[in-house]
C-alpha cells in the first residue's frame, strides 16, 4: 500500500476512531510513513490531535502497531499511547561520540498545517429538542464554511452533544441527527462529504458540572444547561 492510499484508508478509517492520551512526548509526532499506520495522520505525516490534544486512532490500531509503527527514534505510540508502549522503546539510546563531525543536513520547510476549532450553541442551530437548522443556524455554518475553503482541506469533524434530560439512547440519536444535519449543510456550502466525520456524544460529555444540581423548575433547568447543548467542529487542513 502507498502512502498515500494509507492516508486514505487513514481518513476513512475515522468511523472506527478510539482515542488515546499523550504522554511527555511533545505534540507533533511525525510518522515515517512505513507499513500500516495506526493513527490519522495529515500531509507532513504529523498525528493529528482532536481539540483535547488526544490522538486519533485508525482501524490498523493494536497495540502491537502502535509499538511497531516508526515514528523518528521511538515507536509512534510513545507520544500517543505512553502507557501501553513499554519504557524502555521510549527512551533515548546512550549518545556515541562521533569520531568526525556531522555535516548539516538541509531540511525542506514544511507547510503549515491550519486548525480551526468552532463550538456552536445547539439552541442556536436548532429549536430545542429538534435537528433542523434554523435560518440563524444556517448563517453561523456559512462561516465555517469560509473557513475550511480557506484550506487545503483534510477533514472537518462534527461532535454533537446534548444535556442530561431525557433518556440516554434519545439523547445520543438527537445528538447523531444534530451532526449528520451540519454535515449535511456543509455540503451544500462546497465540502466534500467525504472529507466531513460526524459523531454524537449524547449526554456523555456535559460542561456544566455540577452548577445544575440545584435547579428543580424544568425550564430554568433548561436555561441552565444549555451550555451541554452544542455542536464542536474540528476543521484540520494546510494552508
Amino acid at each position: 500500500m502507498t502512502k498515500h492510499n494509507q492516508k486514505l484508508f487513514a481518513l476513512a478509517a475515522i468511523a472506527s476512531i478510539g482515542l488515546s492520551a499523550s504522554t511527555a512526548f511533545a505534540q507533533d509526532v511525525v510518522v515515517d510513513g512505513q507499513g500500516e499506520i495506526p493513527y490519522l495522520i495529515d500531509n507532513r505525516n504529523t498525528v493529528s490531535r482532536s481539540g483535547s490534544e488526544l490522538c486519533w486512532r485508525t482501524g490498523y490500531w493494536t497495540p502491537a502497531a502502535a509499538e511497531s509503527a516508526p515514528a523518528g527514534e521511538f515507536p509512534v505510540g510513545c507520544g500517543c499511547d505512553g502507557d501501553i508502549v513499554p519504557k524502555d522503546k521510549c527512551e533515548p539510546a546512550p549518545v556515541a561520540v562521533a569520531a568526525e563531525p556531522v555535516e548539516p543536513v538541509a531540511v525542506e520547510p514544511q507547510r503549515v498545517v491550519g486548525q480551526e476549532k468552532v463550538r456552536l450553541n445547539a439552541d442556536f442551530l436548532f429549536d430545542f429538542d429538534q435537528a433542523l437548522l434554523k435560518p440563524d443556524g444556517r448563517t453561523a455554518l456559512d462561516d465555517v464554511a469560509a473557513q475550511a475553503n480557506q484550506l487545503q482541506l483534510e477533514v472537518v469533524i462534527v461532535t454533537g452533544h446534548s444535556d442530561r434530560l431525557g433518556s440516554d439512547v434519545y439523547n445520543q440519536r438527537l445528538s447523531e441527527r444534530r451532526a449528520a444535519a451540519v454535515k449535511s449543510y456543509l455540503v451544500t456550502r462546497g465540502i466534500d462529504a467525504s472529507r466531513i466525520y460526524t459523531e454524537g456524544k449524547g449526554k456523555a460529555q456535559p460542561v456544566t458540572g455540577t452548577q445544575c444540581a440545584s435547579v428543580r423548575a424544568r425550564q430554568e433547568l433548561i436555561e441552565c444547561l444549555q451550555p451541554d447543548r452544542r455542536v464542536d467542529i474540528e476543521i484540520i487542513g494546510t494552508r
